[in-house]
């Protein structure tokens, strides 16, 4: 299903399209990383160049956090660290999206603490 996603995504993308801006949602701890205090949700308006995938959005915006960076990323490789859970328009990462589609005017990416334990 993600693959059809991406596909549809890139194949109506105008080269010359303007910037647009997506929301990226920081809920309960996970906003602490970005300065927040922990509950509720914090949201980042952020420009997005058309093709531009959800990992190139997400590494820029999380470079300007580093305690989101080193939280997010395992260090020296492109892959996700494993505490933080992400979701693109509700849908958990890799149901309608994986980390290089491309993404859309008004998608909202919602960053969230795992639930572990049992």
């Amino acid at each position: 299903m993600a693959e059809a996603v991406t596909k549809a995504h890139a194949e109506s993308g105008d080269k010359d399209a303007a910037p647009f801006t997506v929301r990226i949602e920081a809920l309960a701890w996970v906003n602490t990383l970005l300065g927040g205090t922990g509950s509720g949700s914090m949201d980042y308006d952020e420009s997005v160049e058309p093709g531009e995938t959800l990992r190139e959005v997400l590494r820029r915006f999380s470079g300007r956090y580093p305690r989101l960076k080193d939280a997010l990323w395992v260090a020296g490789t492109g892959n996700l660290a494993e505490h933080i859970e992400i979701a693109v328009n509700e849908a958990i990462l890799d149901i309608h999206h994986t980390l290089d589609s491309p993404l859309a005017p008004g998608d909202r990416i919602t960053l969230m603490g795992q639930f572990i334990g049992g």
